[in-house]
């Protein structure tokens, strides 16, 4: 790789996208605590967070979304009680590791189920964008 970084294909961060299944209703309908589990957890990694914003929906199941703004990107994270269904998103860039955060957050919050995927996030566009859209 050049000595500037800019390397075609270099990679920019990691993407963790995780739905979790099988959580109470009532624990995912208590953003104080997945937060402060979450903050906990990002923390813990190594990240540093910017400020941390949720919102309550009084309709659709009484869930949340909780979103983290990192120095090192995002964590986002939605919560569907009546599906006992949580879904996380942490973007890191660098070499901070969202697979920490992910193991932490099962162990505290007990899913019985989890699918993760992970993207490697890099400028190196694929497809070509259509310019006359």
């Amino acid at each position: 790789m050049p000595e500037d970084g800019k390397a075609a294909g270099e990679i920019l961060g990691q993407h963790l996208i995780a739905d979790m299944t099988g959580l109470s209703p009532v624990l995912l309908r208590d953003g104080d605590r997945i937060m402060s589990v979450l903050n906990a957890a990002l923390a813990r990694a190594g990240f540093h967070s910017i400020r941390s914003v949720k919102h309550h929906f009084v309709e659709c199941g009484a869930g949340f979304t909780g979103i983290v703004l990192l120095a090192e990107s995002h964590a986002a994270v939605h919560t569907y009680p009546e599906h006992e269904y949580l879904a996380l998103d942490i973007f890191a860039c660098g070499s901070n590791d969202p697979s920490a955060v992910m193991e932490a957050l099962v162990s505290e919050l007990g899913p019985t189920a989890v699918d993760i995927k992970t993207l490697t996030r890099t400028p190196r566009a694929s497809i070509p964008a259509n310019r006359n859209t």
